[in-house]
């Protein structure tokens, strides 16, 4: 609950400061006093955006500070979530400097503006008439019922599960993805395979098909050239060898006269059996070699798979390719099988759905049975606010697919005149009449829903007497259970708080300022009175004053 607001230096207030009780806190005012100035104050608290337009004195910072008492609130998690120091006593601050810059603190750490409306969201629930309020939203009217039917534990055992739930299919959708990114690794790892294989090289191969097919390209010119040689070394009439045998008979006749010649006709046999060898070589090549076109394609076939996949892998050599395809064989092996985990996933999956299924059916069992009962109240309650025609009703969608809370969603529907289509209450309600819904739908689920602050800005605004008497009775039940902020022009509702402050204007140096006041109950006799007729009250509105205090007491 806000325990304090201090203000300073924004629009026309130069400073004051309001405390806040327990209860049904009433705030009047004379017309363009400051009421709404208290709000946008309130609203940089909750994080609105600043501007240096605000300020009262230009060449002074302007510094709102709410004080709030947050101990039943149950905020550990998030100042521990956002890295806040927490304490009971909860101080937020927000500063605006001549120059423009806007700063927010919470228990003086800073803050940004979206963790200060996170915060201030839970602390303060300001109902302005034109807002557009939180009745609106699904997510509030489903909460609503659940409230009203008693939900909350059951609800809280479904989300628990639903969280497990959704933690399965997370792990099951990262398995089949994993599985999909398997399966398409596998499938390329097995294509390149398929082409090593395909391939059946070996180490070494390339340089022998290379030679080979060097030999058979030049086939023609190696048998010529064998030829040639073989024919001049032994065949023709002036054969080297035929004149090598000349030389070497000459030698063998004088060789017993010099050691050296005898050593030298040794070496020339050596010389002469080796020519001999490398003319049969010659002969046997040539004869050997012969012109194959089709081997030729097929060495040339051969080398093209083997530079292509050279190319391909970015290598030079049979042995780096070699060693690519072990690699892709050991990242083939690797890959796992996923089918048993996924299916064990699947299952869990449905017998986790089954379950939730089964509690989702009791949630909406539970809230349909309470809705009857709801609209019923709601409707009575509006016709004793001057809506007598008005029609309300909670309809239900059933989803495709179990969520947060359940498996179906309320839309409340609204009609304020007799033979009006109800739609949306977006959609129908006037300014007016959201308000009363508003109320009276808040004032249902009091003790059933943790509400925070309450700050009605006239709420009371086109309604007077009766009505206005009964909308600050509900007003003064809603305090009961929570701390209740109305600003209003209605005397009937004014009697009903338990503190009341006056906004009033007064002029100094030359400058109107806001002051506020927290009346006496004399005062408040005073206040009520006139807000009854004039000022100075009469003597039968200052009776009507007393009577209305004395009976909202």
């Amino acid at each position: 609950m806000i325990k304090s607001l201090q203000i300073r230096n924004y629009a026309i207030i130069e400073e004051l400061e309001m405390d806040f009780s327990r209860g049904l806190t009433i705030i009047t005012g004379e017309t363009g006093a400051g009421k709404s100035i208290l709000l946008g104050a309130l609203g940089l608290v909750m994080g609105k955006r600043a501007d240096i337009k605000s300020l009262y004195n230009l060449e002074d910072k302007c510094v709102v500070e709410g004080h709030f008492d947050i101990s039943k609130y149950n905020l550990q998690p998030f100042f521990e979530e956002k890295d806040l120091d927490y304490d009971d006593r909860l101080v937020i601050r927000r500063e605006i400097t001549p120059s423009g810059k806007s700063r927010a603190f919470v228990n003086d750490t800073p803050v940004t503006l979206d963790i200060l409306q996170d915060l201030s969201s839970t602390l303060i629930d300001l109902h302005q008439q034109f807002d557009n309020l939180d009745i609106h939203q699904v997510s509030f009217q489903l909460r609503l019922l659940d409230a009203l039917a008693g939900n909350k534990k059951l609800l809280a055992d479904y989300q628990e599960q639903y969280a497990r739930y959704q933690g399965v299919r997370r792990r099951l959708a990262e398995l089949l993805r994993r599985n999909d990114s398997a399966g398409k690794e596998l499938d390329f790892l097995n294509f390149q395979l398929e082409e090593f294989n395909a391939a059946s090289l070996k180490a070494g191969e390339q340089e022998g098909l290379e030679e080979e097919l060097n030999r058979l390209a030049n086939a023609e010119d190696i048998k010529r050239t064998l030829a040639t040689a073989f024919q001049q070394l032994s065949e023709s009439e002036m054969s080297v060898m035929g004149q090598i045998g000349e030389i070497n008979q000459g030698l063998g006749q004088v060789r017993k006269f010099d050691a050296r010649i005898e050593r030298l006709y040794e070496r020339f046999g050596g010389i002469m059996e080796e020519l001999k060898d490398m003319a049969q070589e010659f002969e046997n090549i040539g004869e050997a070699t012969e012109y194959d076109p089709e081997r030729i394609m097929e060495l040339q076939q051969r080398l093209d798979m083997v530079y292509r996949l050279q190319k391909k892998h970015q290598v030079a050599s049979v042995e780096e390719l070699l060693r690519i395809q072990a690699e892709l064989q050991q990242q083939l092996d690797a890959i796992g099988d996923l089918s048993a985990e996924i299916a064990a996933l699947e299952k869990e999956a449905h017998q986790r759905e089954t379950e939730l299924l089964a509690l989702a059916e009791e949630l909406s069992a539970r809230r349909h049975a309470v809705v009857a009962g709801f609209e019923n109240k709601v409707e009575s309650m509006l016709a004793e606010l001057s809506m007598e025609h008005a029609r309300m009703k909670a309809e239900f969608t059933r989803l495709d697919e179990l969520g947060p809370t359940g498996i179906e969603e309320v839309n409340f529907l609204f009609a304020a005149n007799m033979g009006s289509r109800m739609q949306l209450i977006k959609d129908v309600a006037s300014g007016g009449e959201l308000s009363r819904l508003t109320l009276v739908v808040k004032s249902l689920v009091a003790s059933a829903i943790p509400l925070p602050t309450l700050i009605f800005d006239e709420i009371d605004t086109g309604i007077s007497g009766d009505v206005a008497l009964k909308m600050g009775n509900i007003l003064r039940k809603l305090s009961n259970e929570h701390q209740v902020v109305s600003i209003t022009h209605s005397p009937q509702i004014a009697c009903k708080g338990n503190v009341h402050y006056f906004v009033y204007k007064q002029v100094r140096d030359g400058r109107t300022i806001t002051g506020v006041r927290n009346l006496a109950p004399e005062e408040r006799v005073t206040a009520i009175a006139t807000m009854l007729s004039q000022s100075p009250p009469s003597e039968s509105a200052i009776r009507n004053a007393k009577e209305l205090l004395e009976a909202g007491a």
